[in-house]
C-alpha cells in the first residue's frame, strides 16, 4: 500500500470513529413523562373510594351527556386471528392484545406488539360540549365474516337511528388491519384527537441497541419523511398534515394510516437509563381532521408487523423507509445489488452463514476489475519507489521540488500515483452499506451460525467482570477477533510487499483496531462478512500476484521513458490539472513568504 493510499485508509478509519463516537447525540436526563389520562389517587378506605368513585361516575355522566350510560359495564374480551395475527379487542373498541404469531422474543417468548398492559388508545372529541374519550365507553360487540375478511363491530346505540359504531377489517393473511369511525343521528365536534402510548418492552438481546434504534416516524402528505432522535428522548409537533405516523422498534412496527389524512401530529419518546423493565415510552397525538368527521365516516388502517423491506413495500406511501439502509449512493447499492441478491440466496438456501459467505463471494467477484486495477497501481507504485527515494535523497528538505520531480517521473512512467487507492474509494459504497443492512435485516434475527446464536446481532464467546470503554462494552466477540486477527495479517503482508517504512507502516493498522471497537457489539453477520472477505481477498492478491508479471511491468514503464525524452507521449488531463495545481500552491506559497 503506498502513502496516498494509507492516508486516505486513515483519515476513513478516522471519519468512522468520529461518526460512531463523537456525533452521536448526547443523552439529555429523562424527561417528566405525560400521559393522556391521569391516574386517579388510589384510597384504602373502602367507604371513601366507594363515595369517590359515586362521585367520579356523577360527574362522568355529566360530562358525557346521555352517552354516560355506556361509561358502566363490565369489560369483556373477543380474539379474532388471521395467518400472523393473533388480536384480542376489549369491547371499549380497543387493541389489547396483538401477537405476531410467527416471531419470538430473545427469550422465546410470545411477541407482543400491543397488550394492555404496555399500551393505551384514547379518542378524544367534544360531545355537547364536553370532551369524551370514544374508548371509554362500553360497547356491544359483533363479528362477522364477509369473504376471507373478519370483522369486529362495537356499537354505542342510542336509538334505533342513533349510534357510534367502530369496526375492524381483519384480512385472512397480512399485517394491516382496517379501521372505521361511523356515526349517526349523533353529533360529534368537528375535530377529534387520537393519543397512542406504548411503554415498548425488551424484545431483542441488548437493551442498549434496541433503545438506538426505536423511534417514531412520520409522512407527510406532501411526501417528506421524518422521525424523532433514535438514540436520545425527543419530542416533536408536525403541524402539516400527516398519512402516517409509526412507533418504530428495531425489527417491528406498530403504525397508523389515514385514508385521507392527519391534520397535525405531536411525538414523544422517552426513557430512563437506570430503568431496564422497558426500552422507551412512545406517544403518538394525532388529530383527526374536520373533514372526515363531518363525513361520519373517518377511516384508517392499522399495521403491526415486521420491519421488512419486502413487505413494508408493499403498504406504499414510503412505508418501507422504516428500514434505513443509509444515505446515497450507499442506499442505491442495497435496494438494488444487494438486497436482490441476498432475497435470491435465501430463497433457496436456508443456513445464512452460507448465504453470508456466497453473497461475499459474489461481491468478490463483481469487484475483481477493481481489486486487479487497484492491485496493479501498487506494484507499479512499488517498482518505482527506489526512484522516488532517490529524489527525495536528492532534494533534501525542498518538498516542493521532490514533488516536482516525483510527478515527472509518474508521467514518463506512465503511472497513476492514485490508481492503487482510486479502486478502494469506488469500494466504499459497499463497505458502508453492510453497516446498515445486517444489522437492520429482519432475515438475520434469530438465525445461529456456528457459535453465534443469534446473526443479528453480537456473538459472543466471553462475558467480562467489566466493561471495556470507547464502545467495546463487556463481551467478547469472536467473529470481530478473527475480522481483526485477519486485517491485520493483510496489513502486514501490504507492508512486507511494498517495503512500507516510518510512521506509514504503522497507522495502516489504525483502521483494524478501530473496527475491533465499532464491531464488538454489531451485528455478528457483519463482522463474519467482513472476515471471509478478508480470507478472500488474501486468495485474490496470490491469484493475481501469480499471473502478473513484474518485469513486463518494468519493461512497459521503461518504454513509456523513452517515449516521453523523444517528446512523443502526451501529458494526460489528470497530471496536466495536477501539475497545475501543485505550481499553483508553490507560487501561493512563494508569495506568502
Amino acid at each position: 500500500m503506498d502513502r496516498n493510499s494509507a492516508i486516505g485508509l486513515t483519515l476513513i478509519a478516522l471519519l468512522l470513529l468520529l461518526y460512531f463516537y463523537f456525533f452521536s447525540p448526547p443523552t439529555p436526563a429523562p424527561q417528566e413523562e405525560k400521559s393522556v389520562l391521569k391516574e386517579l389517587p388510589i384510597k384504602k378506605d373502602s367507604t371513601t373510594q366507594k363515595k369517590s368513585a359515586q362521585a367520579f361516575d356523577s360527574i362522568a355522566v355529566k360530562q358525557y351527556g346521555n352517552l354516560g350510560s355506556f361509561l358502566s359495564g363490565k369489560e369483556s374480551l373477543i380474539s379474532v386471528e388471521n395467518e400472523v395475527l393473533k388480536i384480542t379487542f376489549s369491547n371499549r373498541a380497543t387493541f389489547t392484545l396483538v401477537n405476531l404469531k410467527n416471531y419470538k422474543t430473545y427469550h422465546q417468548k410470545p411477541l407482543d406488539l400491543v397488550n394492555d398492559g404496555n399500551n393505551s388508545f384514547a379518542l378524544v372529541t367534544n360531545y355537547q360540549g364536553q370532551n369524551v374519550d370514544l374508548y371509554s365507553l362500553h360497547y356491544e360487540t359483533q363479528m362477522t365474516k364477509v369473504g376471507d375478511t373478519s370483522r369486529v363491530t362495537f356499537t354505542a346505540r342510542l336509538s334505533e337511528n342513533s349510534y357510534i359504531k367502530h369496526t375492524y377489517s381483519i384480512p385472512a393473511a397480512g399485517y394491516q388491519i382496517g379501521y372505521k369511525l361511523e356515526t349517526q343521528g349523533i353529533t360529534l365536534g368537528q375535530s377529534a384527537a387520537f393519543s397512542w402510548v406504548d411503554d415498548i418492552p425488551l424484545q431483542e438481546k441488548d437493551l442498549k441497541d434496541s433503545r438506538n434504534k426505536t423511534t417514531i416516524n412520520y409522512y407527510s402528505i406532501d411526501g417528506s419523511f421524518d422521525g424523532l432522535s433514535d438514540t436520545s428522548p425527543d419530542s416533536k409537533a408536525v403541524s402539516n398534515p400527516l398519512r402516517w405516523a409509526a412507533i418504530k422498534q428495531k425489527f417491528f412496527l406498530s403504525a397508523i394510516f389515514a385514508k385521507g389524512d392527519f391534520a397535525s401530529g405531536s411525538f414523544a419518546t422517552t426513557f430512563d437509563d437506570k430503568d431496564s423493565s422497558y426500552v422507551k415510552r412512545a406517544e403518538v397525538n394525532l388529530s383527526i381532521p374536520a373533514e372526515a368527521m363531518a363525513s361520519k365516516k373517518a377511516n384508517f388502517t392499522y399495521y403491526f408487523g415486521p420491519n421488512d423491506y419486502k413487505i413494508t413495500k408493499e403498504v406504499g406511501h414510503e412505508f418501507s423507509r422504516n428500514m434505513y439502509l443509509g444515505w446515497p449512493p450507499v442506499i442505491w447499492v442495497n435496494k438494488f445489488l444487494l438486497m436482490p441478491v441476498f432475497n435470491f440466496l435465501q430463497s433457496f438456501i436456508g443456513n445464512y452463514g452460507i448465504i453470508i459467505l456466497l453473497l461475499v463471494l459474489f461481491m468478490k467477484l463483481l469487484l475483481m476489475p477493481l481489486t486487479y486495477t487497484s492491485y496493479m497501481g501498487m506494484a507499479k507504485m512499488r517498482l518505482l519507489k527506489p526512484e522516488l527515494d532517490a529524489i527525495k535523497e536528492k532534494n533534501g528538505d525542498n518538498q516542493t521540488q521532490a514533488q516536482q520531480d516525483q510527478m515527472k517521473l509518474y508521467q514518463q512512467a506512465g503511472v497513476n500515483p492514485f490508481a492503487g487507492c482510486i479502486p478502494l474509494l469506488l469500494q466504499m459504497p459497499i463497505l458502508f452499506s453492510m453497516f446498515y443492512l445486517f444489522p437492520n435485516s429482519i432475515d438475520l434475527r434469530q438465525q445461529p451460525f456456528l457459535w453465534a446464536e443469534d446473526l443479528s446481532t453480537w456473538d459472543s464467546i466471553l462475558t467480562l467482570p467489566f466493561t471495556v470503554p470507547f464502545g467495546y462494552g463487556n463481551h467478547v466477540s469472536l467473529f470481530v477477533l478473527l475480522m481483526t486477527a485477519s486485517q491485520i495479517v493483510f496489513q502486514w503482508q501490504n507492508n512486507q510487499i511494498q517495503s512500507v517504512q516510518g510512521p506509514m507502516k504503522s497507522m495502516g493498522y489504525v483502521m483494524p483496531l478501530i473496527f475491533l471497537f465499532v464491531l464488538n457489539s454489531f451485528s455478528s453477520g457483519l463482522s463474519f462478512y467482513y472476515f471471509i472477505s478478508n480470507l478472500i481477498t488474501f486468495a485474490q492478491q496470490a491469484i493475481i500476484k501469480r499471473f502478473v508479471d513484474e518485469d513486463k511491468i518494468i519493461a512497459i514503464m521503461d518504454e513509456n521513458k523513452k517515449k516521453a525524452a523523444s517528446g512523443t507521449t502526451k501529458k494526460s488531463k489528470f497530471m496536466s490539472k495536477l501539475e497545475e495545481a501543485m505550481k499553483a500552491g508553490d507560487e501561493a506559497r512563494k508569495k506568502k513568504k
